[in-house]
């Protein structure tokens, strides 16, 4: 991000010099005082967008109406190329906002009328958290801080900028911000904003669901999921955006399995569990799936002479999530891969007792190192016993890919060569050779089409 950074201060620099007011403001400076590496720089400035459109000709306007054009890193280092599609912004562009004050949002997410001013101060009023409201100045790192942002910092707080309750009324989505950050940072909400959020929480289901998505997500993948849904669950949103998922608490579960305590305290010890892959991140599909593997276990609860039961639970979980992955517009292959966690985290109690065919074809599914992650912190979250982990990593360990997933002896042309009509029999008999295949009954093409003629008759 250095290269960005760079590309930052030149277009402050490159304002100034134009006479222009201009500063890294928001999220960018937060993360520089706390010295971490911002994910994006922000540039605020007094320059109309018409302005900073004539300086950087190759700018493009992102939201001209509210002030905003992106500036892409070719406007000052000469590169050529600008982002994939015009209004989406890359690592390399720097976003540029007027100095504005807004009034009224009636969507509950844009303001009716911007004005633009000259006063950096009235700007921050507008934003949405002290932590967020600073600016910075990249040739001293000289912090203009209006709001208490530095001492919020220290203190460890998430504050609303002035009155909560007109924040939030402003962009709904700024309750569920509230709880990303002081879940990210492992910091407070200041009462009054923490009050203000209790009070709308209904509110926040005027917000697209593609938003709430997102936000929800990034709380399952900063690194502090668990602190992230506690804080959901007392700010009161949680019931309103995951209500499947505010069902869990206090439903028990049989001591002997689970004696962490409920089911949605069983949930949030995965969450607490989820852990960066080799590439340093954690897995969206994983963690979803780490919050929706039980969902089924509130409606399928029965209290049985011998113990809790949750007859189905799989079953009634992967609808449910279905729903829930419906409502909140997930791709199609990212809900596929959640649903295949949630549908298969039950069968690794039996895997030790599998036949080889059934065993590979569970060691093949696509991702199964999810699947086994979502095992393995599901066993920690609960018994603590890792004996079909530790069983299904020796299994793939021992065998060669080619054992998994061999190439077919015979195809569905050699039964149409053999006289076999085609037909829905055909996946019968392939599926039926695969498993004497894998299981080692079958060796060769010769006898894997004399066990079609003899299991299946013309």
């Amino acid at each position: 991000m250095q290269e960005t950074k760079h590309h930052a201060a030149e277009i402050v620099r490159t304002l100034r010099e134009r006479g222009h007011q201009a500063y890294f403001a928001g999220g960018c400076v937060r993360d520089l005082l706390l010295a971490r590496d911002p994910a994006d720089y922000d540039v605020a400035t007094d320059a109309t967008p018409q302005q900073v459109m004539q300086i950087f000709p190759q700018t493009y306007a992102v939201g001209e109406q509210f002030g905003v054009v992106l500036v892409p890193q070719s406007e000052t280092s000469g590169a050529t190329g600008v982002p994939a599609r015009q209004g989406e912004r890359s690592h390399a562009a720097v976003e540029v906002a007027t100095f504005r004050s807004d009034a009224g949002y009636s969507d509950g997410r844009h303001p009716d009328e911007v004005r633009f001013t000259k006063d950096p101060q009235e700007d921050v009023q507008r934003r949405d958290f002290s932590i967020n409201g600073m600016m910075l100045d990249p040739a001293t790192n000289e912090v203009l801080d209006f709001v208490g942002g530095q001492d919020d910092l220290k203190a460890g707080i998430v504050r609303a900028i002035g009155d909560p309750e007109r924040r939030f009324g402003e962009d709904k989505l700024r309750m569920l911000r509230a709880v990303r950050f002081a879940a990210r940072f492992d910091y407070k909400i200041d009462p009054q904003t923490l009050a203000a959020i209790q009070k709308l929480a209904p509110t926040i289901l005027q917000v697209s669901c593609e938003r709430v998505r997102e936000e929800l997500t990034k709380m399952l993948t900063e690194g502090r999921a668990r602190r992230a849904f506690e804080l959901l669950d007392i700010s009161g949103l949680l019931p309103e955006v995951l209500p499947e998922i505010a069902a869990m608490k206090g439903v028990e579960q049989p001591p002997q399995y689970h004696p962490e305590g409920d089911v949605f305290v069983h949930t949030l010890l995965l969450l607490e569990k989820l852990q960066p892959d080799a590439s340093g991140s954690i897995s969206k599909t994983l963690a979803w799936g780490a919050l929706l593997h039980d969902v089924g276990k509130p409606p399928t609860f029965r209290s049985a002479p011998d113990r809790i039961r949750f007859d189905g639970h799989v079953d009634v979980g992967v609808k449910m999530a279905e729903e829930i992955l419906h409502r909140l517009r997930f791709s199609n292959y990212e809900t596929d891969q959640i649903l295949a966690l949630v549908e298969n985290h039950m069968r690794f109690g039996d895997v030790q007792r599998m036949k080889q065919s059934t065993l590979k074809r569970f060691l093949r599914m696509p991702r199964f190192d999810e699947h086994l992650e979502l095992h393995r912190i599901d066993c920690l979250s609960s018994h603590g016993h890792l004996d079909s982990y530790e069983y299904s990593r020796g299994q793939l360990r021992s065998m060669p890919p080619e054992a998994i997933r061999p190439k077919p002896l015979i195809t569905g042309r050699d039964l149409i060569a053999a006289g076999y009509e085609p037909g829905p029999r055909f996946k019968e008999i392939l599926t039926a050779i695969e498993d004497a295949q894998l299981e080692g009954r079958l060796t060769s093409p010769k006898a894997a089409m004399e066990y079609a003629i003899r299991e299946f008759p013309l």
